[in-house]
């Protein structure tokens, strides 16, 4: 009988006797644990497990109503998702006030490009309202008069829509630990530098200040510590003499939108996986995606000189990328 793999994850407060609770209640229903990862920060508890239900000894309603019971008696939160339950997968879109990231991935979904559903957008002000609306796109406004996020009502909302990737377009605003622990590798951010440098507010002012020559974006997976989440894609641009902060605003935006995209096709398609602090991509030779710069900054490459003994010339394939 092949295997029926099932997501449980469990968050909430760390409390005594919790593991033990949820393991004996999986054995006693013929659920086989596969894989289990768990964690504390920040006074938060979770666990995430991965589990085989083909021999299961109940009905999933049951299943599910019983570990949701459990939860509740340890003050707990319980997901539940069966290998149906996650075929179509839900994503969230946080935003702040620019529209172009926004628009590229609602009409990447429109044409049938993006591979899930944006089952919501969420923003900290409310401009973006009729552009989701254009698309039938539910939003909510989650922000305050200064637009500081109200991120209780975030997980609430996150919760009921079932959302399995949020993609922070432009969203101009630090998530809490809380919240990033509780959805750790499922958020990806785009940044308007060439990460690790200029993290942070105001990243192309910060390389014209620098006097840098070239700039570009990353989109990366986020994590507790700013701008430093493992990297997915990253685009580049030169910067012209005399650029203002407009001019580089005009030239990244559309990369932006282009490296936040390919990196949420690259996660839906399972192609990417996280090592070390850093992603790998599952089968380099079989994808088309551009994780860097275009291939043929490679064809412009000297051949040398080249410091050391082995004066081979490095053959670099056409397909090549900058993260290769």
């Amino acid at each position: 009988m092949s295997r029926e793999w099932t997501e449980i994850t469990v968050i909430g407060e760390d409390d005594t006797g919790l593991i033990s609770e949820v393991t004996s209640s999986l054995f006693n229903r013929n659920v086989n644990i596969l894989d289990i990862n768990q964690a504390v920060r920040d006074g938060t508890f979770r666990m995430m497990m991965q589990v085989d239900t083909s021999e299961m000894v109940t009905t999933r309603p049951k299943f599910r109503e019983d570990l949701e019971d459990l939860g509740e008696r340890f003050d707990v939160e319980v997901q539940i998702e069966f290998p149906s339950d996650c075929q179509n997968r839900s994503i969230a879109v946080l935003v702040t006030k620019e529209s172009h990231c926004l628009e590229v991935l609602l009409e990447a979904e429109d044409n049938g490009d993006l591979g899930a559903d944006i089952e919501v957008v969420i923003g900290n002000h409310d401009h973006l309202q009729s552009l989701a609306s254009k698309y039938d796109v539910p939003f909510h406004d989650i922000g305050d008069e200064k637009g500081t996020p109200d991120e209780e009502r975030l997980l609430d909302l996150l919760s009921e829509y079932g959302v399995d990737l949020i993609a922070l377009a432009r969203f101009i605003r630090i998530l809490s630990p809380e919240v990033v622990f509780r959805y750790e590798s499922q958020i990806i951010n785009v940044h308007p530098s060439l990460l690790p440098a200029f993290p942070g507010a105001a990243a192309y002012r910060q390389a014209l200040e620098e006097g840098a020559r070239i700039a570009g974006v990353t989109a990366h997976y986020v994590t507790t510590d700013l701008d430093q989440g493992p990297i997915i894609t990253q685009r580049a641009f030169n910067i012209p003499p005399g650029a203002t902060e407009e001019d580089m605003k005009r030239l990244g935006q559309p990369l932006e939108a282009e490296a936040l995209l390919e990196a949420i096709q690259l996660h839906l398609d399972d192609e990417l996986s996280v090592q070390f602090g850093r992603t790998e991509l599952e089968n380099p030779e079989e994808t088309d995606a551009q994780l860097g710069a275009p291939d043929q900054l490679n064809q412009i490459i000297p051949d040398g000189p080249i410091d050391g003994f082995d004066e081979t010339p490095i053959e670099l394939d056409e397909t090549a990328t900058a993260d290769d």
